[in-house]
């Protein structure tokens, strides 16, 4: 038999229709959308209903040539000569199952956890559901959800083998691209396919539904692909890239909607509006929707979280995903309490972040690392090999990492950028590690705007290579404006650095940045 397709996986749910519309009719109309497989599920219904649903079904399926799975009952499976069955862990065993069915009848098994995934994978599942990625209300979790960051770790455990991967649990065309990107393992495994429920199911327009989330889901893959294929840039490809987004950044003046440290909320407006962006600030959950539609980037700084202000950035990220625009996570202070640590943990499996920045005890803590101490806001360590350390985790958490210090290191995953610039008082004013957010933020506003995503997707969770460039670009405008605020006439001290610092940011010119950049690029090779 012909190998199946898993790319977007119907699963039924009757309770879930839309009044007036029927289980067949918004069958058909999902599979002309783009549905490639088609699970029957019945949880509720009686052997002979649930006979009837599968035949009438499985007769619609056979029609357009696309396979159908039924959920835990062999029997009915056996019935109606399904494609396959998919069971649960407290379902009849995998070997069992096998002896019972036809030959070539696919088996999958839903799994929560990497022991679960090693276990389907010795028993010989023939594809693994992974979830539930996120909360659902089509079906009750005996566990809890494993989040995006949950299935790269899962995905790692089917290395070297041929099972395929379908993640499952809350998933909609709003937080797909996220899932996408943010899913696949250190080792490239990637998901072969989603399972939706709702999404499809209760839509007034299921074609519709479906067409849009296949699209979604091939567009992400093409990225990936093209992402993949391009070579390291050059130094002065990456100066080159920089200095065009400070310029677009002065020029178009983005709007960037901060939820940052209230203790240094002026100092991150000034520096804003000093590289040529625009600042807000808002924190109510209520306007998080609203607020997305005008803002170009997000900056979410943890330095003074409080619950409140946790589900403002919690909704607030949701939503900017969804416009596909950037997102600058700072995870400030990580360290200091398993509060910041399960908050930061929440927001990265809720939302994909474009940039993470932190200092060395800050990211160590979020990559669990043990090599660092971390005492409040403050790094007490440093890595041992900064350059694989940064590379790993911008690997881990699919996004551009800045690892701030004495000596800088910023990572797409492939490349490592090194900048070595910057004054010692920089360091020694309070909030600058904060304004830097705001730097990067703002740029990485500005690289959005340079390409336009109307037909894209992926959005910009996959345009590493412009982020990249606008982290590196922020680094350097700070740190080098830093270097020149301490030659001013009158700066003597933090007190009178802090002004001069933000006027040489306005002032800063491209030719300074490509004149006076410490700057080294270190490949994957």
């Amino acid at each position: 038999m012909d190998p199946i397709d898993f790319t977007l996986y119907l699963v039924t749910d009757r309770s879930l229709l839309p009044a007036g519309k029927d289980h067949l009719e918004t069958l058909e109309q999902a599979i002309k959308g783009g549905v490639t497989v088609v699970q029957i599920r019945e949880k509720n219904a009686d052997t002979a209903e649930f006979l009837q649903i599968a035949q009438q079904s499985k007769a619609l399926c056979d029609r357009y040539k696309i396979p159908l799975i039924v959920n835990d009952r062999i029997d009915i499976a056996l019935a109606i000569g399904a494609r396959g069955v998919h069971l649960g862990q407290t379902d009849m065993p995998i070997n069992v199952a096998r002896k019972l069915l036809p030959e070539g009848t696919i088996i999958g098994i839903s799994c929560n956890t990497v022991e679960e995934v090693l276990r389907a994978k010795e028993a010989g599942a023939d594809y693994v559901g992974l979830g539930a990625v996120w909360s659902t209300q089509t079906k009750k979790l005996t566990s809890p959800p494993i989040g995006v960051r949950g299935l790269g770790v899962m995905l790692e455990a089917l290395d070297s083998s041929n099972i395929s991967a379908v993640a499952i649990g809350g998933i909609k065309s709003s937080n797909l691209a996220h899932l996408l990107h943010g899913s696949t393992s250190q080792t490239e495994h990637r998901l072969d396919g989603v399972a939706v429920v709702s999404d499809i199911v209760a839509s007034p327009n299921p074609e519709e539904a479906a067409q849009r989330l296949r699209s979604i889901f091939i567009s992400s893959r093409l990225v990936a692909g093209e992402l993949q294929s391009k070579s390291t840039p050059s130094r002065d490809d990456i100066l080159m890239k920089a200095c065009t987004i400070m310029d677009t950044t002065r020029k178009l003046s983005p709007l960037v909607h901060q939820m940052t440290n209230v203790v240094v909320a002026n100092q991150s407006a000034n520096i804003t509006l000093a590289l040529g962006a625009s600042p807000m600030m808002a924190t109510a959950p209520e306007e998080m929707g609203d607020l997305s539609k005008l803002s170009h980037a997000l900056l979410v700084n943890i330095g003074t979280l409080v619950s409140g202000s946790l589900q403002g950035m919690l909704k607030a990220g949701y939503f900017v995903n969804a416009a596909r625009n950037p997102i600058v996570l700072d995870p400030v202070g990580i360290g200091a309490s398993d509060f910041r640590k399960n908050s930061v943990s929440e927001l990265l499996n809720s939302w994909q972040a474009t940039v993470i920045k932190g200092n060395a005890g800050e990211l160590a803590a979020l990559a669990g690392s043990s090599e660092t101490v971390s005492k409040g806001v403050d790094s007490l360590g440093s890595f041992k090999d900064p350059v694989t350390f940064t590379r790993q985790l911008a690997r881990k958490e699919r996004c551009v990492v800045v690892l701030t210090g004495e000596t800088d290191y910023i990572s797409d995953g492939k490349c490592v950028v090194i900048l070595k610039n910057g004054d010692p008082l920089l360091g020694k004013i309070t909030g600058s590690g904060c304004m830097l957010g705001s730097c990067i933020a703002s740029y990485c506003a500005a690289a959005n705007l340079l390409e336009s995503n109307d037909e894209y997707s992926g959005g910009s969770l996959d345009r590493g290579g412009n982020f990249l460039a606008a982290a590196v670009g922020a680094v350097l405008t700070l740190t080098i404006a830093s270097e020149l605020a301490t030659k001013r006439e009158g700066v003597r001290g933090i007190g009178s650095f802090l002004p001069a610092l933000i006027d040489n940011v306005a002032a800063l010119q491209p030719e300074d940045i490509r004149r006076f950049a410490k700057m080294k690029v270190v490949d994957s090779n």
